[in-house]
């Protein structure tokens, strides 16, 4: 299999982390050579068959040899690769039954007449997770003499979220038109989603869905005879790498495609439809995954219309997809029934005070998924309250791997550190140690499904993702979605190798500047928790005053006196009240509340010290000259691997950073000159304020 396929233009798309590249060290590749020269197959089926596929082609394309192929187990000395009715065979009880349903093993067996380098799943998925982990660590340079591995994924669901429309367009996508649509209909040549479809499978992803959240009239046809056989192809191809389909669906789907006067979810005709609708999902793609729904947010209709809570509606499409399996994933991103007349109204309140009251009402086959904070992908939030607060109700996070609100794929921001913040917050739900991602891995409460989704940042552009460096954020959310106890360091180091190769200089250079890279980001953007100051609509570049949500027009409160917004129980909206204590309470206190987000839970004067000594004017005019400094050390660091990277991507990358340098001056003087004339207080380093 062609590890780089050619796009339509004629161009190869960029392989990313599956570049496969020879390796070098003849002595490192002469070990491998004796592990790899003979393959035993054990078992097929279209995962199998892909896993065989991937596995001879980078043995093929690192070692340069054709490993020789055999369905007899007695072949040694073999790498041995089989399905689950055969590999119970090759290990002991104990070891069989310590892999989960998509685990693995990786193992070093020594027999009579030599050894065997064992891949063993519980699952065919699980054969295909061990082949791309096999063939990471030998694009590592790990040694395989000893190997003794078993892997289990750390989530059930493991979700990309595609914000796809049918005409090309992406809702937020910085790469490109989208990969499976092109002019109202689905693209005809699939090499592309078959490439994207290993990169995923590539790091353990399970589920997509395919069309955005906001789906219009058209979308609507994705679930209908029209469009369900060309919806089947794009699920054959993702089937085959261990991927089950999803679709987004609108809620007045009934009235806007099946001539319906309502669709309210308790009446008996939009019942029967959506039984109808679904039972011909089913018989053009059996291993349907389920709907993705936004209701009752944005304009997007639902239940609230109607006089009905989520759960009911949430409900009436689980009723439907019951007998075929099929999940419902909810998104908690609902606020439309907030008063924006009232000043006091606090957004961040509106998740957890719509659905924590519906908890245990939900059908056992509903997903809630919930944003990782209480707002919108701001480059600083606190986590959502909600994570853990509905014991009975499975629920699930949701990143965004598309940087909407960090940059667009136009400034360099990775976001595994702060995902990692995410997934290691305590919670104490159920006391210390409830960390989000024990919560969403159902190890706190016997959640039937949980998991983690991320919404896509790919498109058609050569390298997929707008920006070469944004491929990390991709490659980190898969990686932490399969194992969240995985750190930053670990992750950035191994995408680097994997997409960069060896030399010291570069492998240090970019990793280093990706874990710095989110910390600038906010440094020259949002001070302490306080973000949306960017321009509506598209939300990109500085706009103080920008923020289009709110009926009273800022979201920071800034005055000649002070900034922040107060949402303590004593005094303000009330949202601290949502945490478990000692949240509740660290949050609550102006002396306990941590710096960085000191401004989402506090109003405070210009002159509050923080714990670091620093005014809280004096730090927002320091981290905006920090930060532009940051970005040219950036530039300067990526300089000095001219030479040792190749051209295209060394350019690519150099005329990123130069527009990201632009940027973030352009940031430092605006919100520098907003708040001296706001707060009239000048620098005391006396720099120039524009």
């Amino acid at each position: 299999m062609d590890s780089r396929r050619v796009e339509k233009k004629g161009r190869e798309s960029d392989p990313c982390w599956l570049r496969y590249e020879r390796i070098e060290d003849e002595a490192l590749a002469d070990q491998y050579r004796q592990w790899c020269k003979k393959l035993v197959v054990c078992g097929s089926s279209p995962i199998l068959d892909s896993a065989r596929e991937e596995l001879v082609a980078g043995i093929s394309s690192m070692l340069g040899i054709s490993p020789t192929l055999s369905r007899d187990p007695q072949v040694s000395p073999s790498l041995v690769m089989a399905a689950p009715s055969e590999g119970r065979n090759w290990v002991d009880r104990r070891s069989w039954e310590e892999m989960g349903e998509e685990g693995y093993l990786l193992k070093t067996a020594h027999r009579e007449g030599g050894a065997s380098l064992l891949l063993l799943g519980k699952s065919d998925r699980g054969v295909l997770y061990g082949v791309f982990h096999l063939l990471r660590l030998m694009q590592i340079g790990r040694p395989l003499h000893s190997l003794e591995i078993v892997e289990n994924p750390g989530n059930r669901l493991r979700m990309i979220n595609h914000w796809d429309n049918l005409d090309g367009s992406v809702e937020r996508g910085y790469a490109g038109k989208s990969i499976f649509y092109h002019g109202g209909r689905i693209a005809r040549r699939l090499d592309r989603v078959r490439d994207y479809a290993r990169l995923l499978a590539s790091t353990g992803i399970n589920a997509i869905s395919i069309n955005n959240v906001n789906v219009g009239r058209e979308e609507c046809r994705l679930i209908t005879g029209s469009l369900l056989p060309d919806v089947a192809r794009l699920a054959d191809v993702f089937r085959a790498y261990g991927i089950r389909m999803f679709l987004s669906v609108n809620f007045a789907s009934p009235m806007w495609i099946g001539g319906l006067p309502t669709a309210d979810p308790l009446d008996p005709e939009v019942r029967r439809w959506w039984r109808e609708r679904t039972e011909e999902i089913y018989r053009h793609i059996p291993d349907f995954g389920g709907f993705v729904v936004k209701a009752d947010s944005e304009h997007q209709p639902g239940p609230l219309t109607y006089g009905r809570d989520h759960a009911e509606g949430a409900n009436m499409l689980a009723e439907a997809l019951r007998p075929h399996g099929g999940l419902v994933v909810w998104r908690c991103f609902v606020y439309n029934f907030q008063d924006w007349r009232d000043r006091s109204t606090d957004r961040a309140r509106a998740a957890y005070d719509h659905f924590k009251p519906l908890d245990g009402r939900f059908a056992d086959n509903v997903v809630l998924q919930i944003k990782n904070g209480p707002m919108d992908f701001q480059v600083r939030e606190p986590v959502s309250p909600l994570f853990g607060a509905m014991e009975r109700t499975n629920q699930m996070l949701e990143l965004q791997i598309t940087q909407e609100y960090t940059g667009q794929q136009k400034d360099l921001c990775f976001l595994v550190p702060q995902w990692k913040e995410v997934l290691d917050f305590d919670t104490h739900a159920e006391g210390k140690g409830s960390t989000v991602k024990a919560v969403v891995g159902g190890q706190v409460f016997p959640f039937r499904y949980s998991g983690i989704a991320g919404v896509s940042n790919v498109g058609d552009d050569r390298n997929w993702t707008g920006h070469t460096l944004a491929q990390a954020n991709l490659y980190g959310f898969g990686r932490l979605a399969w194992n969240p106890d995985l750190s930053a360091e670990e992750i950035a180091e191994e995408w680097v190798r994997l997409s960069f190769g060896h030399d010291p200089r570069v492998v240090q250079t970019i990793r280093d500047m990706l874990l710095e890279s989110w910390r600038v980001y906010e440094s020259y953007t949002a001070p302490l928790g306080i973000g949306w100051m960017v321009k509506p609509g598209h939300h990109y570049g500085p706009d103080v005053d920008g923020y289009e949500y709110s009926y009273w027009g800022t979201y920071h409160y800034a005055d000649h006196r002070g900034i922040g917004v107060d949402r303590t129980v004593k005094t303000g909206t009330g949202f601290t009240g949502q945490y478990f204590s000692p949240n509740r309470e660290r949050y609550e206190s102006l002396e306990t509340c941590p710096d960085e987000l000191l401004l989402f839970f506090h109003h405070v004067p210009y002159t509050h010290r923080l714990k670091s000594g620093e005014t809280v004017i004096q730090h927002i005019y320091n981290t905006h000259f920090e930060g532009v400094e940051r970005v040219e050390d950036f530039i300067r660091r990526w300089t000095r691997l001219k030479g040792k990277i190749d051209e295209e991507r060394y350019e690519h990358v150099l005329s990123k950073l130069q527009e990201q340098l632009a940027n973030a001056r352009e940031w430092r003087d605006v919100i520098n000159a907003y708040f001296f004339r706001k707060s009239g207080i000048p620098d005391e380093k006396g720099r120039k304020i524009y």
